[in-house]
């Protein structure tokens, strides 16, 4: 008799608290949107409708038909999530609370719901994204219709991890391929001239720039208790990658920054005469590009430069990094490339090392005549008759090292 009455007070148990969920089943509004609100199996689960209070109804029923016939795990293929409404919710629960650059998610995003905001979130495939590929690649380039796309399969990713969808139709979508056009960088040369282009308040912004490869945002929003001259170290405390960094400064930016006026009422290093952080130098910086007549440059473009010139100085890839604030080093890569001329003087380095221990000092004309070979020019340059039987050579891997034998 006691297994019966345990029997019988689970079972009331359950009947009540079957009874507690089924009362809980409710619909309401927030904002422009309805949704649906009921358990199952004790877990709370609620579903975004859309714009109908009727439909929101007769939805509502019928996840109590299924709950009732145990065929709830077939709903989560009906769910209807407007797109529009998913982007919203990545956007707000996702990229702004945890990325410093949400402001391209939300440009994304706004060409991304031009094209899908008439779908729900289960409705859109693969060719559905393929189309908006072509037809965005009609209007900007592959690289931005890449950073859309990346957008897109991010969203879909936290959709499913959120549990608001069981697939993403964007996961076998592929990237454009990109070209790896080559990263703009100033040569010394026109490095003085634009510093004598700009004008009084942009040319310690140019020279922070160009010595400490700092982004754009971290040197306008540079402020003094930041900047340790006495230790002669820039620390970047809200970078990017939201990692902190120390730059240290060069004896050329030690004295610029000497010569910056301090504004008593601003923390602030450049800013105006009321103490205000410039909010651009777009225009200032266009200015002295047209005066210094140097084309095809962008303000970003003397990160690149700094990189630049490091490598060419011989500076390792590691160092580079970690003065960049790179996560990875191949984004470190594309911008430590060297120039030509560089590459020549590098090379020429080997030929100096061998002159150590090899006679290339010997005159072309004992030269072709210790190989026996003949010098038809015996009046002219030794070393233009030497390239010209060399030119002549029909098999540069045979003995007398391919030159013609008398």
């Amino acid at each position: 008799m006691r297994l019966d009455e345990k029997n019988l007070t689970f079972l009331d148990f359950f009947a009540t608290q079957k009874e507690h969920e089924e009362h809980q089943m409710a619909v309401y509004k927030k904002d422009n949107t309805w949704y649906i609100d009921y358990y199952v199996n004790g877990r709370r689960k609620r579903e975004s409708i859309g714009p109908s209070k009727e439909l929101a109804k007769k939805v509502l029923q019928k996840r109590k038909v299924q709950i009732a016939e145990n065929k709830y795990l077939d709903v989560k293929r009906n769910e209807r999530i407007p797109f529009s409404e998913m982007t919203k919710l990545y956007l707000e629960a996702y990229s702004k609370p945890n990325k410093r650059s949400w402001d391209r998610d939300e440009l994304s995003i706004k060409h991304l719901n031009s094209f899908f905001s008439n779908k729900y979130l289960h409705e859109i495939g693969p060719l559905d994204i393929e189309k908006y590929k072509v037809e965005r690649k009609q209007q900007v380039s592959p690289s931005t219709v890449n950073r859309e796309l990346a957008c897109l399969k991010h969203m879909y990713v936290k959709a499913i991890e959120w549990g608001k969808i069981d697939v993403s139709p964007a996961s076998k979508v592929r990237l454009f391929r990109e070209e790896n056009r080559r990263i703009r960088y100033l040569e010394e040369e026109e490095i003085e001239r634009l510093y004598e282009a700009c004008s009084g308040h942009l040319k310690p912004i140019l020279v922070t720039a160009l010595n400490t490869g700092m982004r754009k945002g971290e040197i306008l929003k540079l402020k003094w208790v930041d900047v340790d001259l006495r230790n002669r170290v820039i620390s970047i405390l809200n970078s990017k990658n939201n990692e902190k960094r120390e730059i240290p400064v060069n004896e050329d930016l030690f004295q610029t920054l000497l010569r910056v006026r301090k504004n008593l009422e601003s923390p602030y290093v450049f800013c105006n005469e009321d103490g205000v952080p410039y909010k651009d130098v777009k225009t200032g910086f266009k200015g002295a590009l047209k005066r210094a007549k140097i084309s095809n440059f962008r303000f970003h473009d003397l990160r690149h430069t700094f990189a630049s010139r490091l490598a060419m100085k011989g500076v390792d890839i590691k160092t580079v990094q970690e003065l960049l604030g790179h996560k990875d080093v191949r984004m470190t890569l594309r911008y430590s490339h060297l120039s030509p001329d560089h590459k020549k003087a590098a090379v020429e380095k080997l030929s100096k090392r061998m002159d150590t221990y090899m006679d290339t000092n010997e005159d072309f004309g004992q030269l072709l005549e210790k190989h026996g070979i003949l010098n038809p020019l015996q009046n002219s340059n030794t070393e233009n008759a030497l390239i010209a039987q060399l030119d002549r050579a029909s098999d540069c891997g045979s003995e007398g090292w391919g030159f013609e034998s008398p």
